[in-house]
């Protein structure tokens, strides 16, 4: 484990960071001044080359830590580790999360497990291990959930309770981690479609698209700048702020 690094850079920790919305979370922040931890689990290869790209941007400003965030001692000594490289944190981003479907008629318990630990779990783990690094600055956590916490998409039933409940843990967390720590929440509409071959088909997206009032497709960089805005604002907490191109209106 490298020496603790004790400069103020903020540093901030992105869970699921090896691509896609992390990876341009962690691109972002990284942008604007932050020293990032990059963390993965099965996405390893990635992850290197994208801290490989920063470090490149700027000399230590950017470390990989893997961690099955299913287990909570890994979660826990995510932290620890993140804390061991960095010397501090003031930003912590749960933005790793499982989307499954899940039919009615075909439910089992391991449908549960797997979502409500990936997307309800882990991130009340790490939040509780991060909150006495966080309080040390003053820091906040974001928490990427979803707009089918409130709008249930057919099919995936248990993912949607999952993502009901990060609503809830963002809110309960604030008043909770208050004053000193905030909690807030990002929930993106359609900005990066699921990469399961068997989870939205071309008509579906179509629809989708059809649906939202300004008739297109997000980027992930939005969502990356949402956190960036809640970050820095420190008189907001225990909001989900909804990026989804007004989806939400209809």
């Amino acid at each position: 484990m490298n020496h603790i690094n004790t400069q103020a850079t903020d540093v901030a920790l992105i869970t699921g960071a090896a691509r896609r919305i992390g990876a341009s979370i962690a691109k972002h922040l990284h942008q604007a001044g932050y020293r990032v931890v990059i963390h993965c689990h099965r996405s390893e290869k990635d992850a290197q080359k994208l801290a490989e790209q920063l470090n490149h941007l700027r000399t230590d400003s950017a470390y990989v830590l893997n961690a099955d965030l299913t287990k909570k001692e890994e979660a826990r000594l995510l932290i620890v580790n993140a804390i061991q490289w960095a010397g501090r944190l003031d930003l912590l981003v749960n933005n790793a999360s499982l989307f499954a479907k899940t039919p009615t008629d075909a439910l089992n318990d391991e449908h549960w497990h797997a979502l409500f630990t990936t997307n309800v779990q882990a991130p009340f783990w790490l939040s509780h291990a991060a909150y006495p690094h966080l309080a040390a600055h003053e820091g906040s956590i974001v928490n990427i959930s979803d707009i089918h916490a409130d709008n249930p998409l057919k099919g995936y039933s248990v993912y949607c309770q999952s993502q009901a409940a990060l609503a809830m843990q963002t809110k309960a967390l604030a008043r909770e981690f208050a004053p000193k720590v905030r909690v807030n929440a990002v929930a993106p509409g359609a900005i990066a479609w699921p990469e399961q071959s068997n989870a939205l088909n071309a008509k579906t997206q179509e629809d989708i698209i059809a649906r939202t009032p300004l008739k297109r497709h997000g980027e992930p960089a939005y969502i990356a700048k949402a956190v960036l805005a809640l970050a820095h604002n420190p008189f907001i907490t225990g909001q989900t702020l909804r990026v989804d191109g007004g989806r939400g209106l209809t």
